[in-house]
Parts: structure tokens; sequence; C-alpha cells
């Protein structure tokens, strides 16, 4: 209980060693994710999010000196919401702008269902890649990361992201053929 006390009393600069690591993780861990989970609404990437910023956190250990842990963390956890909904919504655009000009298209509804069916089809096959492959390409796709950001941020090398995009592409391409034949 005293480290406890001492990291939320304490004014002065905290570095971060194991130990202070773990009582942080364990004093803030369901604070923050209430943070990210009441701004986006969605429990899997809202753990995502706190998984990636206490990672990031023990990975800058050496460089950071805190001052106040909880408003740091508190900060982070606004910033990676923040993120998430960003790409969501460009996402969003991006498809509304793919449809924007359906409406003078006299087949509109054929090609909204066409295209529902197929988003519904590769999700259903991203969610039957391997773990780390899926991990990948949703980075990759859904958050628009590239190569060198998703190797870093999963800390295995860019050859292995490459590996990983071609693996579920591949699977992509084998399980889609039909439905455009």
């Amino acid at each position: 209980m005293s480290g406890n006390k001492a990291i939320t009393e304490n004014h002065d600069l905290i570095r971060i060693d194991k130990q202070t690591f773990e009582t942080v993780y364990h004093m803030y861990w369901e604070k923050i994710y209430a943070i990210c989970y009441n701004n986006i609404h969605e429990t899997e990437p809202a753990k995502e999010m706190v998984q990636d910023i206490f990672k990031s956190l023990w990975e800058r250990r050496a460089e950071l000196e805190l001052g106040n842990i909880n408003n740091y963390l508190i900060r982070a956890a606004k910033f990676k919401a923040f993120e998430y909904i960003r790409n969501k919504v460009s996402q969003q655009k991006h498809i509304c702008n793919k449809f924007e000009g359906c409406s003078h298209s006299s087949n509109c509804t054929e090609e909204k269902i066409n295209y529902n069916n197929l988003k519904e089809k590769v999700n259903v096959l991203v969610d039957t890649l391997p773990c780390q492959c899926r991990r990948v390409f949703k980075m990759s796709r859904e958050q628009g990361m590239s190569n060198k950001q998703i190797a870093s941020s999963l800390l295995i090398s860019e050859r292995a992201v490459e590996y990983h995009m071609t693996k579920a592409l591949g699977v992509l391409r084998v399980n889609l053929s039909n439905h455009f034949t």
C-alpha cells in the first residue's frame, strides 16, 4: 500500500521500473479501460487500447519522467479513443464517398446489397485467420497503419508483417474468387 500511496501523492517525477509499472497497471487499468470504452462503446477495441497504452508506457519507461501518472494515462486513453474514432469516421467517409454517386445509378440497391454481402463475407473470412495474421490485417486495413507502424506496435519485423499480409490476402483472394465468377 505504501507504493500506491507514493504514486498517487508524491509530486516528484516518477521513474518506471518493473515494480512501479505493475503497481500503476493494477491501480489504473480499470479506469483507463472505462475511459476508452465510454468514448468508443466497443469492448475489444477498448481492451486493445488499454494494452497499447501500457505497452507504450513500458517501452518508453527509460525516457519518461512523469510528474502525474494519472493525468498521463487519462490523456493517453483519450488520445487513443480519439484516434480510433478518427480512423473509423475516415473509413465511413470513404465508404460513403464510394456510394455517393450511387443515387444516379439504376441498380443502386443491388450494388449496396452486393457490397454488404461482400463486406460480411470478408469479415467472416478475416475472423477465421490465425490470431497474429488477423491482427496484422486489421491494423493495416481497418486502422490504416503502415507495415513499419504495425511491426513496431506488435514488436515483430516488417518482413513478418509482410508475410501475414500476404497470407491474409491470399486467403481472401482464394475464398472470394467464386464471389466474382
